[in-house]
C-alpha cells in the first residue's frame, strides 16, 4: 500500500503488512516503561488519595508529573536526538501513545507536550527556533500548549478571528484575539497561536511566550473529564511578539495545523486502543470475582457477549492501527531516499495516509467509548462509584470523538479526502477497480452458497467501491450536502479497511508462526465475529445510502439492493458462540489476552 486509499483497489498479501508482534524488544520495553510509569506515578496514587488530580485544585502536582515525564526522557519522543530527544519513529511514537491512554488524563497533558505543542517546531521550526525551545520541551522545563480553536471558530478554524499585525517598527507582531479549550494553557511556558496576518486568507503560527506581555489566561476550566488536564482560555491583547518568532511561512498555519492534526488523529487512535485494553482488563477481573447467583457473572452470557465484543473491536481495530503507523514510516524513509529533509517527509508521509488516519480516529474513539461503557455495565452499580475508576474511564473517553476534528468532521474528511484524490489532484486512481467490481457483483448475484472469510473481506470493500461509484456519479457536487450519505461511506470504508487489516494480520501470524495454536484459533474466531458485525453493519447502511437517493426510482433501488445484499448477506457463522469462546479465552488469561 504504497499510497493513502489504494488497498480499497489492489489485493494486499499478508507480508505487506506489519503486525504488532513484530515489535522490537527495544520499542517493547518503550511500551513497557511507559505503561510502569503511570502504573507507579498516576494509578496508585489516584488509589492512595481516592480521587484523580484536578487542574482546579492540583496544578502544581499534575505540573510536577509532567516534569517527572521529562526526566524519564518522555516529553522528547519525536525531538531530533541533537535537541534532547529521543527522535522515534512514527509507530513507536504510536505505540507510545498507546501506553499513555493508561495514565488517564495524564495522556493529555503529555499528548499536547508531544504532539500539537512541539511537531510545529519540529516539522516548521527554523534552525533557531528548534535550538531555542525543543531542549527545554524535550526535558519538561519548557511547557507547551497548542492555540487554534476560538468561541467562534471550531470545526471550520481557518475562519478564526484573532489578528497579527507587524508593529510600525516592523521587529515585532501585534496580536489580538481570542483562544479557548487550550491544553496544558494553565502552566504552558509557550504557545503555538495562530493568527491571520492583516487580511489575510489564511492563517499564520507563531512561537508565543508566556512572559510577553498581553497574553493572560482564564480559569481552569470544569470539565466533564480529563480533569486531571488544564483547560483554559487564552487572550491576547496588544500581546507583543518578536518578528523572529513567525513559524513556518507567512500563511502556512492553516496548512501546518491540517498536518499536525493528521499526526495527532493516529495518536488519539492509539490511545482509543490502550483505553479498550485497560478497560477489557478491568471488566474481566471484575467479572472474575464477581458473583452472583453462586458463580462468577464472567459465566453468564450476556457478560460474555460484553467481553467478546470489546476483544475483537480492540484487536482488529490495533491491526489497522499499526498497519497504517509502519506504513508512515515507510514513505518517511521513501521520501527521504528520494531527497527530502526529515521534517518534509515526516509531514508528507503522513499526509499521504490522511485517509487511514481519518477513518482510525473516528472508529477507534469510538472502540473506546463502547468498550468504557460496556466495562462499568460488567460493573453494574460498582461501576457508577468513585472508587472503581470506571466512572472516571468513562467520562475521560467521552472527548476522543470530539479532539482532532469531530467524528462527523473526520468522516467527511475522509471521502472528500479520497474524492480529491480521484478526481482533482489524480493522485489515486480506483479504475482498474470498475472492471473488477462490475465483474465480481455479477458473479455474485448468480452465485450460491456461503462465503469464506477472504471473500467477505473482499466483499465489503466491493460494496464500498460499488456505492461510492454509483452515488458519486449520480449526485456529483450535490453530494457535498447530504453529510448522511457521505458519513454512511465512511463507515463502509472504515470497516472495509479494519476488516482487511485484521484478516491479512491473522493470516501473517499463522504463516510465521508468531503466535501459538491456541492463541491463533481464537484470533480466527475474532475475524470471524468482525466479519459477521462489519457484513451486517455494511448492509444497512447501504440500504440507507441507497434509498436516500432512489426515493423516485423504485426499479434503481430494488437493483442496487440485490447486489448489495449479494455482498453482504452470505457469510454465515455463529457470533453468539464464537463470542463466548472469545470472552472464555480472555477471562481464563485474567486480562486482555492479545
Amino acid at each position: 500500500m504504497k499510497q493513502g486509499g489504494s488497498w480499497l483497489s489492489q489485493r494486499i498479501a499478508e507480508g505487506d503488512v506489519f503486525v504488532p508482534e513484530e515489535f522490537s524488544e527495544e520499542q517493547q520495553m518503550i511500551r513497557d516503561s511507559v505503561i510502569e510509569f503511570c502504573i507507579k506515578e498516576i494509578q496508585e496514587p489516584i488509589k492512595k488519595r481516592g480521587r484523580e488530580l484536578s487542574a482546579v485544585k492540583d496544578l502544581p502536582e499534575i505540573i510536577a508529573l509532567l516534569e517527572k515525564a521529562g526526566e524519564y526522557g518522555f516529553c522528547g519522543v519525536s525531538i531530533a536526538e541533537q535537541y534532547g530527544g529521543m527522535d522515534l519513529d512514527f509507530n513507536t511514537g504510536v505505540l507510545f501513545a498507546e501506553a499513555n491512554a493508561q495514565g488517564f488524563s495524564f495522556a493529555t497533558t503529555i499528548g499536547a507536550q508531544t504532539s500539537i505543542g512541539s511537531l510545529p517546531i519540529v516539522f516548521y521550526g527554523n534552525e533557531e527556533q528548534k535550538a531555542k525551545y525543543l531542549p527545554g520541551i524535550a526535558s519538561g522545563q519548557l511547557k507547551a500548549s497548542y492555540c487554534l480553536t476560538e468561541p467562534g471558530a471550531g470545526s471550520d478554524a481557518n475562519s478564526g478571528k484573532t489578528t497579527a499585525r507587524l508593529t510600525e517598527d516592523g521587529k515585532s507582531y501585534m496580536i489580538n484575539g481570542q483562544k479557548m479549550w487550550i491544553t496544558n494553557g494553565g502552566f504552558a511556558d509557550i504557545f503555538i497561536v495562530f493568527a491571520k496576518i492583516d487580511n489575510d486568507k489564511n492563517l499564520s503560527a507563531f512561537i508565543v511566550e508566556k512572559s510577553y506581555p498581553g497574553l493572560s489566561t482564564g480559569a481552569e476550566e470544569e470539565k466533564l473529564g480529563i480533569k486531571g488536564s488544564s483547560t483554559v482560555q487564552v487572550f491576547f491583547n496588544d500581546c507583543l511578539v518578536p518578528k523572529e518568532n513567525l513559524l513556518g511561512e507567512r500563511g502556512g498555519g492553516f496548512k501546518m495545523a491540517l498536518n499536525i492534526l493528521n499526526t495527532g488523529r493516529m495518536k488519539l487512535a492509539a490511545g482509543g486502543i490502550g483505553g479498550s485494553k485497560f478497560a477489557h482488563t478491568k471488566a474481566i477481573e471484575y467479572a472474575n470475582q464477581r458473583v452472583q447467583f453462586r458463580e462468577p457473572i464472567a459465566n453468564f452470557g450476556a457478560i460474555k457477549h460484553k467481553l467478546g465484543e470489546i476483544a475483537v473491536k480492540t484487536w482488529m481495530h490495533e491491526s489497522a492501527l499499526y498497519r497504517t503507523g509502519k506504513q508512515i514510516d515507510i514513505k518517511t524513509q521513501e521520501l527521504i531516499a528520494r531527497g527530502q529533509s526529515a521534517s518534509d517527509a515526516k509531514i508528507n508521509a503522513v499526509r499521504e495516509y490522511a485517509i487511514e488516519a481519518a477513518l482510525l480516529k473516528f472508529t477507534c474513539s469510538e472502540v473506546m467509548d463502547y468498550s468504557i461503557d460496556e466495562a462499568l455495565q460488567v460493573y453494574g452499580g460498582m461501576g457508577y462509584a468513585v472508587e472503581t475508576g470506571i466512572e472516571m474511564g468513562y467520562r475521560d473517553s467521552r472527548i476522543l470523538r470530539i479532539y482532532e476534528g469531530t467524528n462527523e468532521i473526520n468522516r467527511m474528511l475522509s471521502q472528500a479526502e479520497l474524492g480529491r484524490r480521484i478526481a482533482k489532484t489524480k493522485e489515486l486512481s480506483l479504475r482498474p477497480a470498475t472492471k473488477m467490481v462490475r465483474d465480481h457483483i455479477i458473479k455474485r448475484i448468480f452465485l450460491r452458497g456461503a462465503d469464506d472469510e477472504a471473500t467477505a473481506v473482499f466483499n465489503l470493500k466491493v460494496a464500498f467501491l460499488y456505492l461510492s461509484g454509483v452515488v458519486g456519479r449520480s449526485m456529483g457536487k450535490e453530494l457535498v450536502r447530504e453529510q448522511e450519505i457521505v458519513m454512511n461511506m465512511a463507515d463502509m470504508m472504515a470497516v472495509a479497511y479494519v476488516a482487511e487489516s485484521g484478516w491479512l494480520r491473522y493470516n501473517k501470524l499463522k504463516e510465521q508462526q508468531l503466535v501459538n495454536q491456541e492463541t491463533l484459533e481464537v484470533l480466527f474466531k475474532v475475524n470471524q465475529v468482525y466479519l459477521f458485525n462489519a457484513l451486517t453493519s455494511a448492509q444497512q447502511w447501504g440500504k440507507e445510502i441507497i434509498y436516500a437517493f432512489t426515493e423516485n426510482n423504485p426499479r434503481q433501488r430494488k437493483r442496487m439492493m440485490a447486489r448489495l445484499n449479494a455482498l453482504t448477506t452470505r457469510y454465515a457463522v455463529n457470533a453468539k458462540n464464537l463470542r463466548r469462546d472469545i470472552a472464555e479465552y480472555s477471562c481464563s488469561k485474567g486480562s486482555y489476552p492479545f
